[in-house]
């Protein structure tokens, strides 16, 4: 299998292994800072807005982050991006350890640890075609995705535990100790380009960028997509714990258990994607369709244990979708405008995420979790629909 034959590269092994350690922090920081929000505010409407916040600047950075992605060495700028994020997330755990953190500051720490994402998410993705290579890069997209997975499903247990039983800090300091590996690995690798072919104007690079994604319908219709089902039904880091605290009534336990659920199921869609040969795009629609489903599911009065099942569906819809429309767009793409169109991706993805977080709190907020649930998963159908409608309109042209 493609994504096994990679495992064999000591290059791409060492990159994939130190990626997970990293991966792993991220989903306990994650949920500890979900959890923070609400044991602080008591607000789904303040989660969403943090969420926003640590969304936003996508919508500022996005493009010139791509532009920069395709100028520079991209393990240079990864050392930047993450040496950033590890030093956040450890001034973040000083905070809460010292118990002089207030709402005020975690909302200018995932400001802060948003802005570095945004730098090191082209140059992530880009670095990984480096290491793999363009025809291995579906593989190294299956293993991406099972270890991001598996993070997802273990991180926010072990993060439950941590908040239970050793305080809230722990989870935010042992994410800034989790890009130790990932470090070490960009200074020793003997990999990436000194530099990158992309020349004339920031303006320029951008426009070009822009204008390969408007006349490629696949792509545009994929991104369009992504930013649509984005802003309702892929914000999870709002919803499970408002969710999991305010309607269920769950203590930390239980709420790390809730997301664990939902990376279990994220988990069953990654092994699929490994164990597969091809790829084909009908699975984004499935993965759509899959999470319209599990939010009306969520509309229903649930207990616990259903609900957690419900989550598991989530993260197997979530699965399909993001890694359908990443594989799609990444073997579409020219080396050459590699980082650019995967900023102007990216801008979609991370940038549904300021409305759609926020959103997802005030209907909490203004509705009930349940019946908000509900009215995401009809508004997210209906722009799928409308997208595919169109998409079958320009194929007939």
């Amino acid at each position: 299998m493609p994504a096994l034959e990679l495992l064999r590269d000591p290059h791409y092994r060492g990159y994939w292994i130190s990626l997970f350690i990293s991966q792993m922090g991220t989903w306990m920081q994650a949920a500890a800072q979900a959890w923070l929000v609400i044991e602080l505010t008591g607000s789904a409407e303040r989660l969403g807005l943090v969420v926003a916040l640590q969304f936003a600047p996508s919508l500022l950075f996005s493009l010139p982050a791509g532009v920069l992605a395709d100028r520079l060495p991209r393990r240079t700028l990864l050392r930047l991006t993450q040496s950033s994020m590890a030093l956040l997330a450890l001034g973040m755990a000083a905070l809460v350890a010292t118990g002089t953190v207030t709402y005020g500051w975690v909302l200018l720490f995932a400001t802060l640890y948003g802005l570095a994402n945004v730098f090191d998410l082209p140059a992530r993705q880009a670095f990984t075609v480096e290491l793999a290579g363009r025809e291995r890069y579906p593989g190294a997209i299956a293993l991406n995705s099972f270890s991001f997975n598996v993070s997802r499903l273990v991180g926010p247990a072990v993060a439950g535990l941590l908040i239970a039983r050793a305080g809230m800090g722990w989870a935010f300091a042992v994410n800034g100790l989790s890009f130790v590996p990932m470090l070490i690995f960009l200074v020793f690798v003997p990999v990436g380009r000194a530099a990158v072919g992309a020349r004339g104007s920031w303006r320029a690079q951008i426009a070009e960028g822009l204008a390969y994604v408007r006349r490629t319908p696949e792509v545009l219709s994929a991104i369009v997509l992504i930013f649509w089902v984005g802003t309702f039904v892929l914000n999870f880091q709002t919803l499970i714990p408002a969710y999991a605290r305010l309607v269920l009534g769950l203590d930390a336990e239980g709420y790390g258990g809730i997301m664990s659920a939902m990376g279990a199921g994220a988990l069953v869609g990654a092994v699929g994607q490994a164990l597969a040969r091809n790829f084909h795009p009908r699975r984004i629609d499935l993965g759509v369709l899959i999470l319209v489903a599990a939010h009306l599911l969520l509309a229903l009065p649930l207990d616990a244990w259903e609900a957690a099942w419900v989550m598991a569906l989530g993260g197997l819809g979530m699965v399909l979708t993001l890694v359908g429309t990443n594989t799609l767009i990444q073997t579409a793409v020219p080396d050459a405008l590699r980082g650019r169109v995967i900023s102007i991706y990216s801008l979609a993805l991370l940038g549904s995420g300021p409305p759609g977080s926020y959103l997802t709190g005030w209907l909490m907020d203004a509705l009930g979790g349940r019946a908000a649930a509900g009215v995401l998963a009809l508004l997210a159908f209906a722009g799928w629909a409308l997208v595919r409608l169109w998409a079958a309109q320009r194929a007939s042209w």
